[in-house]
């Protein structure tokens, strides 16, 4: 949605018409959904929940509203059909704010709310703006009168004690994953369990990959089936699929069965692979390009900001189709390059020739080896019909080097030890584990 310095209120949006940017009417706006945050930051507007036919309520994050208008709202996107549950962390502004009694800062009367605004941020973001109140002159008067103040004036907006997990989740709303991980750790399972329920599932999901694999299976099997393979959707699909391994057989088929077809296909491929090789380790959704495309194409594909710097160093260009495994595998492009060619140039014509891609079957001692050769962030990972089947990563070929406890001992706050941080001792010990231990077939994972 375009960026705007006026406020809007939101009484004006209940009951709008949703439209998608064909003009086809989806719903109707029912409620609004925000969600207090830590250290003196606005609210955030996190979406609208939109009523679909049959009264089927499903959320839709506030970067897919494409734009609002008197009459209607428009959301771009896929709409996730998935009926909406409110978390703790969230309050609806229609059902639990509007008519709502609160107090003011500086003031002892009661008052109550009945408008909220939102406003565009710098960052994207919609935020909470202000909140129009009606205020009693008196218990017993008549008369009343109608103020609009800044959100932080309300005590229903500001982070203060007593306020138990709505408090630390407004903490954890500004965190980095590693950071949130971190937390989740120091807690007892029993809070660990409680505040990841509560959490959104894209934040829970990006948390786990960044936990010691044993708290990682223990809070996916304390959350409901649905839920948790809602959050293995979110989860990088290499992630997802080390995951998965390490619940029982039984465990593993149903929340793959629950999950989106296309999403559960990505990591059942990837657990065919080793948890040691190229093909374990790589993403299936790195950027793919046709032939045709242009570099303009590719650099807009590669400012995705939900693409890592990793994976987004370079991209693949191939025959269709265009997701993996795809049509034939004619090369990549370092985004270097890229910055370096007109926009009109096709990419087809910028690709390394000299950069033999991975087999799927590549040890992480051969991988680690690659990368090093060639200076990479980021490799394709081709079969013998020359087909790609995903990317690898350097964080990823990190991952499988360092010992199994890593993560672990760093949220233990532990010094690295010599063993932990020499890399040509660990691939020495890889290979020599390797050559000691015939090749597993194919459907095979390695344990850890």
């Amino acid at each position: 949605m375009s960026a705007t310095n006026s406020s809007i209120f939101l009484s004006r949006l209940r009951r709008l018409p949703v439209m998608d940017t064909a003009g086809d009417k989806l719903g109707t706006v029912r409620d609004v959904v925000v969600q207090v945050r830590s250290a003196g930051r606005a609210p955030r507007a996190k979406g609208l929940v939109v009523e679909l036919f049959a009264q089927h309520r499903v959320f839709v994050p506030m970067v897919r509203v494409h734009n609002i208008e008197a009459l209607q709202v428009t959301i771009s996107g896929v709409l996730n059909t998935r009926r909406f549950e409110r978390r703790e962390s969230e309050m609806l502004v229609f059902h639990d704010l509007i008519d709502a009694q609160v107090k003011r800062r500086g003031h002892t009367k009661p008052a109550w709310i009945y408008d909220v605004s939102i406003r565009q941020a710098r960052s994207h973001d919609w935020e909470i703006d202000e909140v129009a109140l009606r205020a009693s002159t008196g218990p017993f008067a008549r008369r009343t009168y109608d103020t609009i103040v800044d959100w932080s004036d309300i005590d229903v907006f500001v982070v203060g004690a007593g306020r138990s997990t709505r408090e630390v989740l407004a903490q954890l709303e500004d965190m980095k994953a590693a950071d949130i991980a971190r937390e989740l750790h120091d807690m007892t399972p029993q809070r660990r369990s409680e505040i990841a329920h509560a959490l959104d599932d894209e934040t829970l999901a990006d948390a786990l990959e960044e936990l010691p694999e044993d708290e990682q299976v223990e809070l996916i099997q304390a959350l409901e089936v649905e839920r948790a393979a809602d959050v293995l959707e979110e989860m990088n699909p290499d992630d997802a699929a080390d995951l998965v391994a390490e619940l029982t057989p039984e465990v593993a088929e149903k929340l793959l069965d629950r999950m989106e077809p296309d999403e559960a296909q990505d990591v059942r491929r990837l657990m065919e692979y080793g948890e040691h090789t190229a093909g374990g380790l790589m993403t299936p959704e790195p950027v793919i390009l046709a032939p045709d495309d242009t570099v303009a194409t590719a650099l807009a594909r590669v400012r995705n900001e939900e693409l890592t710097p990793a994976l987004a160093g370079m991209v693949y260009v191939c025959r269709s189709p265009l997701e993996a495994p795809t049509g034939r595998f004619l090369g990549a492009v370092h985004v270097q390059r890229l910055l370096r060619e007109p926009p009109s140039v096709l990419v087809s014509s910028l690709v390394d020739t000299d950069l033999e891609p991975l087999k799927p079957s590549a040890h992480v001692s051969t991988v680690s080896r690659y990368f090093a050769t060639y200076n990479l962030v980021c490799a394709p990972v081709v079969n013998e019909e020359r087909q790609l089947l995903g990317a690898v990563t350097v964080d990823d070929v990190l991952d499988a080097m360092l010992p199994d406890d890593w993560r672990g001992d760093q949220m233990d706050g532990l010094a690295p030890s010599e063993a932990h941080w020499s890399s040509d001792r660990h691939v020495r010990d890889l290979e020599l584990r390797r050559a000691r231990t015939p090749d597993r077939p194919k459907g095979a994972r390695d344990g850890r």
